[in-house]
C-alpha cells in the first residue's frame, strides 16, 4: 500500500488538480483558478532540491496570476523557517489520513450512489457547504478514474462527494454532508462507499486531507480505520 507522504502528496495533487501547473526551477507552481489552497498552493521539489531556495520567483509569478503567494510546506523543514522569517502566516494545518481501501470499505446499500457527472441536487448541497463552481471546475478536469457521489437518507438528497484515483491511490474530496443529516451516519456510509468503488476499480489505498482544525470529520475517519500518515500546512504572505 502506498502510503508514503510523497506518494500520498502527489495522489492529492493529482485527483485535485490546478487550472494551470509551472515547472520553475525547484518550484510547482499552481494557477488556482478559485479552485481552494491546494489548487493555488506552490511546492519546492526536485530533484535537485534545494531546502534554501529564494522563493521570489515563485512569489512573483503568483503576482502575476492575481494570487497572493501561498506555499504548502510541512511542519518543521527548511521552507517552512525560511517562510516563517519572510513573514509568511501558518494556514489551515492539516493531515493525509489513509489506509487500504479494503479496510475502510462497505457495499454503498441505498445510502450511496456514483454517476460520472454531478446531479442538480449535488451541486445545491455543494453550494449551501460552501463549495461553488470554481470546485466544481477541479472535479470535472480530474483526470480519472474518477466518480460522483451522492448520499441519501429516506431517498433524499443528503450529502456530495467525489473520488478520483491517480498511482494506485484513491483520494475523497468534497465531501458534504446536509445539516439535517448530520449525526445519522450518512457520512461515514459514504466515505465507506467511497472506498468500496475505489477498491473495486483497483486502488489498493484510500486517502483524504482534513483540517487539524475539523475534530469531527477525524474523528469519523479514524472510526474507519483510516491513519494519520501526513502533514502539511500553508504558509500565507499577509495582505
Amino acid at each position: 500500500m502506498p502510503t508514503d507522504a510523497a506518494a500520498l502528496s502527489t495522489a492529492l495533487a493529482a485527483t485535485w488538480p490546478a487550472a494551470e501547473t509551472l515547472r520553475a526551477g525547484p518550484w510547482v507552481l499552481r494557477r488556482g483558478a478559485g479552485g481552494g489552497n491546494r489548487t493555488s498552493a506552490a511546492t519546492l521539489e526536485g530533484p535537485p532540491v534545494d531546502p534554501l531556495a529564494d522563493p521570489g520567483e515563485a512569489e512573483a509569478i503568483m503576482r502575476g496570476w492575481g494570487q497572493r503567494p501561498l506555499f504548502r510546506v510541512t511542519p518543521g523543514d527548511a521552507l517552512d523557517a525560511l517562510l516563517a522569517a519572510r513573514g509568511y502566516a501558518v494556514h489551515d494545518p492539516s493531515l493525509i489520513l489513509a489506509a487500504p481501501a479494503a479496510t475502510v470499505a462497505a457495499p454503498p446499500g441505498e445510502a450511496a450512489a456514483f454517476g460520472p457527472g454531478p446531479l442538480a441536487a449535488m451541486a445545491e448541497l455543494w453550494a449551501a457547504g460552501g463549495i461553488g463552481p470554481e470546485r466544481l471546475a477541479v472535479m470535472a478536469r480530474a483526470p480519472g478514474p474518477r466518480t460522483y457521489i451522492l448520499g441519501r437518507i429516506a431517498d433524499r438528497p443528503a450529502g456530495a462527494g467525489f473520488v478520483a484515483i491517480a498511482g494506485g491511490i484513491a483520494m475523497l474530496h468534497a465531501l458534504e454532508v446536509a445539516p439535517f443529516a448530520r449525526r445519522r451516519g450518512l457520512g461515514a456510509a459514504m466515505t465507506a462507499a467511497a472506498a468500496h468503488w475505489a477498491a473495486a476499480e483497483g486502488a489498493a489505498t484510500f486517502a483524504l486531507a482534513v483540517t487539524e482544525a475539523n475534530v469531527p470529520a477525524r474523528a469519523l475517519y479514524l472510526r474507519l480505520g483510516l491513519a494519520e500518515t501526513a502533514r502539511y500546512h500553508y504558509r500565507k504572505l499577509p495582505a
